[in-house]
């Protein structure tokens, strides 16, 4: 049985689409004069696939995970689980890609490798941990992990842009008025002085130069700064480019220590998850690796795979690496002591994720008032400097 996406004319002329499963299409444009619709256009979704681009979100992926593992606990089987969260969906984007999956595992593929037709939607660790559970027989158990993990990571993005909301709208309106100031309202006010001939105090002379350059070249600065962006976006993809760019980060200090933070925490996580669902310690390193977002570590952490391979205990070998706080090597050491390194790689990721939540907390809370000071500072400089030739003019009428 597949999957179809169709188009289809009800009796009133309307539009409709959405998804059926069917044999053939014959059979599925059949289903569809059934249901009393005129079949338009019906093309197979598994098809059609390789040209999807989008990605299910973070939200959408924690939630059917979470619908899945419940009902594959509740002893339902693979693919009338998967029946059950399409039918459960209220997005047609998500409920064509599980009737898609479904369709692959109707036709005999294990879930692991139906997911594996759609990689823009299940990322790498998504399918290998699914792979690694339905050759373990913990299916439900994986999957439940992976559901807390999604989970999180949507919780802990929420919280970031809930949180950015008000700053970013601080930034851009005072930019805007700030901008207005200059270009607009500042000019005149000075103008009144610089007619009378008197000398300007350097502030005053400082205001009116960047006025001047706002007021005539502040468009093309912004397209300026917007081409910049848009040249090193695409620098970036040139690999030895996007390597220095990444070592650079590495060493500056504020990005340096977030970028650490982020990066080991999400490599833990990976590596706990998927050791305790069954993967091999060299493959759910790889895994593990594959998903660091700097270049520099995943180097770093593919040549602590190598090392493992030789024969160094995995402890030795992160450690090695230099990313990895001392505290995350102990748990991991002792893990490895007591037979129990998955239980211990999930405590360094508490303990790591906890680093990051800290961190994240700390930024945003010291983002605003940052914020407020440099806007402040701004309005104060434009005010002196338009209240200082005031005060020289009544020091000369004295």
């Amino acid at each position: 049985m597949a999957a179809y996406h169709y188009q289809a004319m009800t009796k009133t002329g309307s539009n409709s689409k959405g998804v059926i499963e069917a044999d053939s299409e014959r059979q599925a444009r059949q289903l569809l004069r059934d249901r009393g619709l005129i079949p338009l256009h019906i093309r197979t979704i598994a098809k059609q696939q390789s040209r999807v681009k989008d990605k299910l979100s973070s939200q959408d992926l924690a939630l059917m995970t979470r619908q899945l593992a419940t009902l594959l606990a509740a002893g339902i089987p693979v693919e009338e689980s998967l029946r059950g969260v399409s039918e459960q969906t209220e997005k047609d984007k998500v409920r064509e890609l599980i009737i898609g999956v479904r369709a692959k595992v109707l036709e005999g593929y294990s879930l692991a490798q139906a997911m594996g037709e759609f990689p823009n939607a299940f990322p790498e660790l998504y399918r290998a941990t699914i792979g690694a559970g339905e050759q373990t027989g913990r299916l439900d158990m994986v999957l439940e992990k992976l559901a807390d993990y999604t989970e999180n990571q949507q919780a802990t993005k929420q919280k970031v842009q809930q949180a950015l909301i008000y700053p970013s709208l601080m930034i851009f309106v005072s930019t805007a008025i700030i901008s207005f100031l200059l270009a607009f309202v500042v000019p005149k006010i000075i103008e009144v002085f610089t007619s009378s001939g008197q000398s300007l105090p350097q502030m005053t002379s400082v205001l009116i130069t960047v006025s001047d350059f706002i007021k005539y070249y502040g468009l093309y600065l912004f397209f300026l700064l917007i081409g910049i962006i848009a040249a090193f976006k695409q620098s970036l993809k040139n690999i030895k480019i996007k390597r220095a760019w990444h070592k650079l980060l590495l060493k500056l200090p504020v990005s340096s220590y977030l970028i650490r933070s982020t990066n080991v925490a999400r490599y833990i996580h990976t590596f706990g998850i998927l050791f305790a669902a069954g993967v091999s310690v060299l493959e759910t390193m790889r895994v593990s690796a594959s998903l660091l977002s700097n270049l520099i570590m995943r180097d770093a952490f593919d040549t602590a795979a190598v090392r493992v391979r030789e024969g160094t205990g995995i402890s030795t070998a992160l450690k090695e690496t230099g990313f990895l706080n001392p505290m995350a090597v102990h748990l991991i050491a002792s893990g490895e002591k007591s037979g129990q390194v998955a239980a211990m790689m999930e405590r360094a990721a508490s303990h790591m994720d906890g680093e990051v939540k800290r961190l994240i907390d700390t930024a945003l809370t010291l983002l605003e008032p940052l914020v407020i000071l440099f806007m402040g500072a701004v309005v104060l400089f434009i005010v002196l400097a338009t209240l200082l030739p005031i005060f020289s003019m009544e020091q000369l009428v004295g």
